[in-house]
């Protein structure tokens, strides 16, 4: 008997499947029916998006040319020492300003505000390059850590100590390696001390001691963790 209803109940169980894709599809077309300018306009859209892309695409690759072009014309003026210069531009190349400006979004205009930012820091200016060195697009490389380090120093010239301290944690962990991380640790610790954090102070001169030991920045921490342990139980007593 069971071998005889096992047919009728898949029959039965197909019919139902049926009847919600025949539903489905009705729905469907009531709300096109319903709808018919809001659909053609959805399917233009994407299609004017797919056609759009190669074209947006090769005009950013241009303009990613374009950059390259004009930060070479200009960067022997930055690489002299002419930072003014290197700034404008002159009637023959169009200056890093401009450049960072005009084609941020290219790796060559983001190249063009971290120059434009030491060139400000080289000249003085820290308020103009800590604007330029904020506004670079931080990779994590050896570039973006310096431009941390330089917003951190220009923080602690202002006496903005735990801000530079900060920047200068940022920098040594942005893009760590044997070299910078154990200096920018180091001037960590420093600024942290000089805004009174002298836990902070001790877990940068520690880091440098258990992760860099080999660093010439390990005797200094060395001697500056002693300090600062003799101002926390100056502190506590």
């Amino acid at each position: 008997m069971s071998a005889l209803q096992t047919p009728e109940k898949t029959s039965r169980r197909q019919e139902l499947r049926d009847d919600s894709i025949v539903e489905l599809f009705a729905r469907l077309m009531l709300f096109y029916e319903e709808n018919k300018t809001l659909v053609y306009g959805l399917v233009a859209g994407l299609v004017a998006l797919i056609l759009a892309i190669p074209g947006y695409m090769y005009y950013q690759q241009q303009r990613a040319e374009e950059a390259n072009q004009l930060l070479g014309e200009i960067l022997p003026a930055y690489e002299q020492g002419r930072y003014q210069e290197a700034l404008d531009g002159t009637a023959d190349a169009q200056g890093l300003v401009a450049l960072a400006d005009d084609y941020g979004s290219t790796r060559a205009g983001n190249l063009a505000t971290y120059y434009a930012g030491d060139a400000h820091y080289q000249m003085g200016n820290y308020d103009q390059a800590l604007q330029f060195f904020e506004r670079f697009d931080k990779e994590e490389d050896f570039i973006g850590a310096s431009a941390f380090a330089a917003e951190a120093a220009i923080y602690e010239n202002r006496d903005e100590f735990e801000t530079a301290a900060e920047r200068y944690q940022q920098a040594a962990t942005h893009y760590p390696n044997q070299l910078t991380t154990p200096r920018y640790l180091l001037r960590a610790g420093r600024a942290y001390e000089a805004a009174g954090e002298y836990d902070a102070a001790a877990d940068m001169y520690t880091r440098i001691q258990e992760e860099y030991p080999d660093a010439p920045q390990a005797t200094d921490a060395e001697r500056y963790l002693a300090r600062v342990h003799a101002m926390q139980e100056a502190a506590t007593s």
